[in-house]
């Protein structure tokens, strides 16, 4: 790029490259003729062609200076339209560039905004997910000391005691069972319903054969199978016999027993594959029974101890039910003399209120100064009044 009177022009621009073939041309011109000049002194006979010459070169030389100059106004012109298009483009560009800049600033921003609102929903969910570990955590230690707790007999027979005195104790009333009650033979039962004969107290005793169950649910071929159920066939049938032999003492409680299974699965299990299990509780009138069912036949003893209570409690009802009905005609007797006493009351009222009229009326004339006799009054009592003496 070169500076001429104040005029920037690049080297690559081919205006600006036939510019400086033409002053290049012009300058070796001029020099061709300084060298012609020097040569006339040598040869005087060339001096006419010579000058004729120099006057044509001059010409034009002229020609070429005029074309120059053309040559200057025209990129001089072309460089303010260049300047000016380049100054309108670099106004255009920044003007382009703002715009862009505006959208990528609210884009970021935007962008921001909703990228710390999907955070705060991710922590607040993560939050959320914490605290359902948290509760798989535990439920999990839960399930974990569960199976603990069924693994060893003792815990287990705790375990299905506590479920009974539950569903003991939100069936039946406080005085109508005893835990851990004591029989003749010596033999604890679990629970001890009193009901009334027939069919006497009835006891509840909790069985959990949970080994042989699990054996039968883990078993995978079939000879496994067959010995699970041949083991769970034998368990529950040793507690039937139990229950049948300790619990059932005649003249002291009823005729039957029930086995109660604190699992469903298991009580399941007994009446979907194994009902002959089910059928020797009944020969045995030990009846197996589930949380579901314990609470069902719990609810019909409920009934015949509230009908038994009653049945005790006739003879209290009946000597209130008299003192009720002698209550009724009291008060019967008392409405009536009350309905007697407001006859009366309305018949004084309505007297009251023919006196009172008449007293009106006679009030009037006196006031009219109109003294004609009135009809007399057949309830009153009138009194003659006493002539003046003179």
């Amino acid at each position: 790029m070169i500076e001429i009177g104040g005029q920037q022009y690049h080297l690559g621009d081919p205006q600006v490259i036939v510019a400086l073939a033409v002053a290049g041309i012009v300058f070796l011109v001029m020099i061709l003729l300084i060298m012609s000049v020097r040569a006339s002194g040598r040869s005087a006979r060339l001096t006419e062609p010579l000058a004729r010459q120099i006057g044509q070169m001059g010409q034009r030389v002229q020609a070429l200076s005029d074309g120059q100059q053309q040559l200057a106004g025209g990129l001089t012109h072309v460089a303010e339209a260049q300047s000016a298009a380049q100054t309108n483009m670099l106004r255009l560009m920044e003007q382009r560039l703002a715009q862009v800049q505006n959208q990528m600033t609210e884009n970021l921003q935007g962008t921001s905004r909703r990228t710390a609102h999907s955070l705060g929903e991710l922590q607040q969910r993560l939050q959320v997910i914490d605290k359902a570990q948290e509760n798989i955590t535990k439920l999990s230690g839960d399930v974990l000391s569960l199976q603990d707790i069924l693994s060893n007999k003792q815990t287990r027979g705790a375990f299905g005691e506590i479920q009974l005195r539950d569903i003991v104790g939100k069936a039946l009333p406080s005085d109508s069972f005893t835990w851990q009650a004591t029989l003749s033979n010596g033999k604890r039962a679990d629970c001890l319903i009193h009901l009334p004969n027939p069919p006497g107290p009835i006891v509840i005793d909790s069985k959990f054969p949970l080994e042989a169950y699990e054996a039968l649910r883990r078993a995978e071929t079939q000879d496994q199978l067959n010995r699970a159920a041949q083991f769970l066939r034998q368990t529950v049938r040793t507690h039937i016999r139990a229950i049948s032999e300790k619990y059932q003492i005649e003249g002291e409680t009823a005729d039957g027993a029930l086995m109660f299974l604190p699992s469903e699965a298991v009580y399941a299990e007994l009446h979907a594959n194994f009902p002959e299990l089910v059928r020797e509780g009944f020969d045995k009138r030990v009846w197996i029974v589930s949380p579901t069912t314990c609470m069902a036949t719990l609810n019909t003893m409920r009934a015949i101890l509230k009908d038994a209570r009653m049945r005790e409690q006739a003879g209290a009802i009946r000597r209130e039910l008299a003192l009720l009905f002698a209550d009724v005609e009291r008060l019967g007797t008392r409405v009536e003399n009350l309905d007697r006493h407001f006859g009366q009351a309305a018949k004084d009222i309505a007297d009251i209120k023919i006196s009172s009229d008449k007293a009106g009326r006679r009030a009037r004339r006196l006031d009219n100064f109109d003294f004609e006799e009135l009809a007399p009054d057949p309830d009153a009592h009138a009194v003659p009044l006493e002539t003046p003496k003179t």
